[in-house]
């Protein structure tokens, strides 16, 4: 490896360990080829995300038109996820002609190298872009199936770009369970976020067919009881999507498997939080302590299930 690729890598794990704890408390156990690796894709999905976080929006009672300035500021972030898709485009042609990709970003020189070791389908960056694009066009879900659409391209495809790197017994087998547990953690996320992704962003995810079965406004506007219902609920539904995603683990090696137990773990703890209180999501974000994630990577590495 040259001396530009380990300082690109360092740079990916330097992104990964500041700007996603949870997911590097599993990475970390991974053998250094595939940590690496895994941090060079973490660190492209987190610029990604970074262009797809459109600008703040006030709540009203009923939709308002964007500002010039609202608009101009979407503008923007779709124009960076276009360049983002241009670079994945260069990547793409790297992967068979790595003098393609610019030497002077870190990010797309160690993604490079790791296509280099690992069959990644970097379509899948390509639907996490879309996805981010749907958030930007301020898309709504009518329906519990159209948010498991959307979850798929923003976390399901993360999963599945992870299975390259894990290299599975059975990849056939073990594609759709990957992107199963992606839509679990996406869902937890959701409901980890309700209040702040409204409050902040203006968007609110869980589906229109949902809002109405409890009696809650498109805004969220509804008595406590109702929402704690709703988010009851959906914590249900994201506890089938768990049961199904981690039929994977069987199917990786020791240390992928005690890297994806940690991540589910942390994710499903706090699911287990949200649905033992599910009032506290209103009352500000959740986060489990160090020490209890701590415990979680523990009982991976032991093989316990998370």
């Amino acid at each position: 490896m040259s001396a530009a690729t380990a300082m690109a890598y360092s740079h990916c794990e330097r992104v990964t360990r500041t700007r996603a704890r949870n997911f590097y408390y599993g990475i970390r156990l991974l053998p250094p080829r595939k940590r690496a690796s895994m941090c060079a894709l973490y660190a492209m999905a987190r610029r990604i995300d970074d262009a797809g976080d459109g600008p703040d929006l006030e709540c009203q009672d009923r939709p308002r038109a964007p500002s010039g300035l609202e608009r101009a500021e979407r503008d923007a972030k779709l124009a960076e996820l276009a360049e983002i898709r241009a670079s994945l485009a260069l990547l793409a042609r790297g992967a068979q002609q790595p003098s393609a990709v610019p030497p002077g970003d870190p990010v797309l020189v160690a993604l490079a190298d790791t296509t280099q070791h690992f069959p990644i389908p970097l379509e899948a960056l390509n639907e996490l872009v879309e996805g981010c694009e749907w958030d930007l066009s301020g898309r709504k879900y009518a329906t519990f199936e159209e948010l498991v659409g959307y979850c798929r391209r923003v976390a399901g495809s993360i999963g599945r770009l992870s299975l390259a790197i894990y290299e599975p017994t059975q990849p056939a087998e073990a594609e759709p369970l990957a992107d199963a547990l992606g839509v679990a953690l996406q869902l937890t996320n959701i409901l980890r976020d309700l209040i702040e992704d409204r409050d902040r962003m203006g968007r609110v995810y869980l589906p229109a067919e949902d809002l109405a079965r409890f009696g809650i406004g498109p805004d969220l506007s509804g008595t406590t009881d109702d929402l704690t219902a709703l988010i009851c609920f959906e914590t249900g539904r994201a506890s089938e999507w768990y049961e199904r995603g981690l039929s994977l683990l069987p199917l990786l090696d020791w240390r992928s498997q005690a890297c994806t137990a940690t991540l589910a773990g942390i994710y499903r703890h706090l699911l287990d939080r949200i649905r033992r209180d599910p009032a506290a999501v209103l009352r500000g974000r959740l986060s489990l302590p160090p020490l209890e994630k701590a415990a979680v990577a523990a009982r991976a590495l032991a093989g316990r299930a998370p």
